[in-house]
């Protein structure tokens, strides 16, 4: 018991800060003046004069979801010629990538069929056309696979893929052939 008599005198004295450790943390003065922001004022308050795309906003159009399949990302743009997928395995190629094939006989798009929970569709994973590429250094080396997968599989959707090794993720998947009947 005598350990935990202390006299008050003690206590005041143990908790009582000096005038120099009081003013260690300095106060808070506020934030910068608004003169180093740049403010605008808009005489109109029109809400459609404050959001703008450009002079360009006229020349969009809306992807009328009614009726069409969804495919892979930017599946709405025409089919890509030779060069134009030529050019986009050249650039998965120069990101280090490895290229691949993959192809599905049935459903070339996004559908429901076993399960109808949020986030769940089918139709994710496709057959894989022979092995990854790896190693490859020429996009005519891709684009020969492609055809060999469009002659051994003619109703068939193709997609190409670059796969980084390094992070283990799919990097760029397009479409690169559609059957007849789906362009």
């Amino acid at each position: 018991m005598a350990s935990s008599m202390i006299s008050s005198a003690t206590v005041a004295t143990v908790n009582r800060a000096t005038p120099a450790q009081a003013s260690m943390v300095a106060p808070f003065t506020g934030l910068k003046s608004a003169a180093t922001f740049p403010v605008t004022q808009r005489a109109n308050n029109d809400i459609t004069s404050i959001a703008s795309n450009g002079g360009r906003v006229q020349c969009m159009q809306v992807w009328p979801p009614l009726g069409k399949q969804k495919f892979e990302t930017l599946s709405y743009l025409p089919p890509l010629s030779y060069e134009s997928l030529a050019k986009e395995v050249d650039y998965l190629i120069r990101k280090g990538w490895i290229p691949c094939l993959e192809f599905e006989l049935e459903h070339g798009f996004v559908y429901r069929e076993n399960n109808r929970s949020p986030g769940y569709y089918d139709g994710r994973y496709w057959v894989m056309w022979k092995l990854p590429m790896f190693g490859c250094t020429d996009s005519s080396q891709v684009l020969k696979e492609l055809e060999e997968c469009k002659k051994a599989y003619p109703t068939a959707f193709i997609r190409i893929i670059g796969f980084d090794n390094k992070r283990q993720v799919q990097c760029i998947s397009f479409i690169a052939y559609k059957p007849p009947g789906f362009n």
